[in-house]
């Protein structure tokens, strides 16, 4: 399985704080379901416990959205959330 990236998920990760490492573990070890236009989203939560815009927060959740291409996944866009 090949993990690629468009721009725009690059793009959004660094906004959003989310390294490729955690996306690749989401795709890999994440809670999945179907989205629309026939994406796969993948959630997981990892333990933060750091300051991100100046707040603390214990616990970052990423949701990758992706679709399916000859078995390989092609990640559009990643959504953080902090809490």
């Amino acid at each position: 399985m090949n993990i690629s990236f468009h721009k725009h998920a690059l793009n959004r990760m660094k906004e959003r704080g989310v390294l490729k490492k955690e996306v690749i573990s989401a795709i890999k070890t994440g809670e999945k379901f179907s989205a629309k236009y026939n994406r796969t989203v993948f959630r997981q939560n990892f333990v933060f416990g750091k300051k991100w815009l100046g707040k603390l927060y214990n616990t970052k959740q990423i949701e990758v959205y992706a679709v399916n291409e000859n078995n390989n996944w092609f990640v559009i866009t990643v959504i953080a959330k902090y809490f």
